[in-house]
């Protein structure tokens, strides 16, 4: 229930005000003048002060003053019978939420005050959540001692102040989201909004209409004005995830965004300036798409000012434990269980894993183990056995047979093996590949011709394969 004082001289006023506000549900404490008002303050304390001007001893923006400096949280309304501009002006520029101008009715006064207590409400609220998410992006909650992610963390705090635009890459799932939330949440936009838009998740005239906005009537359905994600992001930060998603009239619209920093929104001709910081995100290879005619080249190196890119977590295994035992306390809170730890031989089970669908996958895994298991330890089988069956390593014989062995075959099998594992882990970018074993493009073609190794075509691919 929310406590409302009412400071005025008249107590006529004051009970008027206290029988309106009780029959709402507020709880009321009255006071006839400023000084009184704050001496209730300290020992009671108020969510709202609704006080007026003229009053002797302290006046109503004597008042106000000073609770901005004794309880900021308390929010204030001005009542005055001078009403007047400058007086209206003064008291909003001190503070206060809002004022009432003798005589008033009463469903004014219900209105007024049910708009101000929902307004401190939003405001609390949301002063919170930017706790909670600058928390939560903080460099230090952003887990990785590999010289990968240190490498990236390093770079991001160089950058997080600068206006220049970024583009986050790296595969599902290594936290390109997370990244660019600690860029914003430690620059000077922090204080403003943090927008995220998913690319791929509307079709582009849905997508169109929430990032630009539209006016009222310009298609089926548009009953009023609506701003877009560009208008509410204005002063803050916006994430263009899956950005090679879009298409290319869309990224025609982006463009124009990028270089005027201006928009109009659909079935509009105002031009809306805006002023936000552009990060976009993928997990497609945009030069690729370049290629293809999918993705404007001039967009492409708009965006891409500042390259940050997320290594995936199969080649930074020494971060597995870390997050492990992250996820471990996780949910261990969430789901009510005390697991205390892992033991050696699953440790040394999920820092094996190759982990295809990276930290997203490891953090499904931890819960689905924390969720079901009874033990006090988290065991192999606590993982279930696809994650075991994906562990198995090259098979090397523990010792060799009195037979003895074929190790030209053995070491054979080893390198096509990895060689087609290194083809897998970049989607058979050879140049790639040749590169990730350490090899010069010319000797790793020679390796494909020796063994034979060529991708398998789907009914979807071409015909041809790429050289790159």
């Amino acid at each position: 229930m929310s406590q409302i004082l009412i400071v005025d001289n008249e107590k006529s006023m004051r009970d008027f005000l206290s029988i309106v506000l009780k029959k709402e549900g507020y709880d009321c404490l009255t006071a006839e003048d400023g000084l009184n008002a704050l001496s209730l303050i300290e020992k009671e304390g108020a969510d709202l002060v609704i006080t007026d001007i003229k009053m002797p001893k302290m006046d109503g923006l004597s008042l106000l003053k000073n609770l901005k400096l004794s309880s900021p949280e308390t929010a204030t309304v001005m009542m005055t019978a001078f009403a007047s501009t400058e007086t209206a002006i003064e008291a909003m520029k001190e503070g206060a939420y809002d004022y009432l101008t003798k005589p008033f009715q009463i469903d004014e006064v219900k209105l007024v005050v049910k708009n101000v207590l929902e307004r401190k409400t939003l405001r609390q609220e949301n002063r919170q959540l930017r706790r909670e998410l600058k928390s939560q992006a903080d460099f230090t909650q952003i887990i990785g001692r590999s010289g990968g992610m240190r490498k990236v963390l390093d770079l991001v705090e160089k950058v997080a102040d600068n206006k220049s635009n970024i583009l986050i890459t790296g595969e599902s799932g290594t936290g390109k989201e997370l990244i660019a939330r600690a860029i914003h949440y430690n620059s000077s936009r922090k204080d403003h909004s943090f927008v995220t838009v998913n690319c791929s998740a509307l079709p582009e005239t849905l997508l169109e209409s929430e990032l630009f906005g539209h006016m009222k009537g310009s298609f089926t359905g548009a009953i009023g004005n609506k701003p877009g994600l560009f208008e509410t992001a204005d002063k803050g930060s916006i994430l263009l995830d899956e950005i090679g998603e879009t298409s290319l009239a869309i990224q025609v619209k982006l463009l124009r965004v990028l270089q005027e920093r201006e928009l109009r929104r659909v079935g509009g001709t105002k031009e809306i300036k805006i002023d936000i910081r552009i990060i976009a995100a993928t997990n497609k290879n945009l030069e690729d798409l370049i290629a293809e005619g999918k993705f404007r080249e001039d967009l492409y190196y708009r965006l891409d000012v500042i390259p940050i890119h997320l290594p995936p977590l199969r080649e930074r295994p020494e971060d597995v434990p870390l997050l492990a035992d992250y996820f471990r306390k996780k949910y261990n809170e969430s789901l009510g269980k005390s697991v205390e730890g892992f033991s050696p031989e699953a440790l040394r089970l999920l820092s094996q894993h190759e982990w295809k669908g990276n930290v997203r996958e490891l953090e499904n895994v931890l819960e689905r183990a924390l969720a079901l298991t009874s033990n006090k330890i988290l065991l192999p089988e606590d993982f279930g056995g696809n994650l075991m069956k994906s562990t198995q390593g090259i098979p090397v014989p523990a010792r060799i047979p009195q037979e003895g062995l074929d190790l030209e075959g053995l070491i054979g099998k080893i390198e096509k093996d990895l060689l087609i594992k290194a083809l897998e882990d970049t989607n058979w970018l050879k140049k790639d590949a040749a590169k990730r074993l350490h090899l010069n493009f010319r000797s790793f073609r020679y390796r494909l011709a020796k063994y034979d190794i060529k991708r398998k075509k789907t009914a979807f691919e071409s015909s041809s394969l790429s050289e790159k």
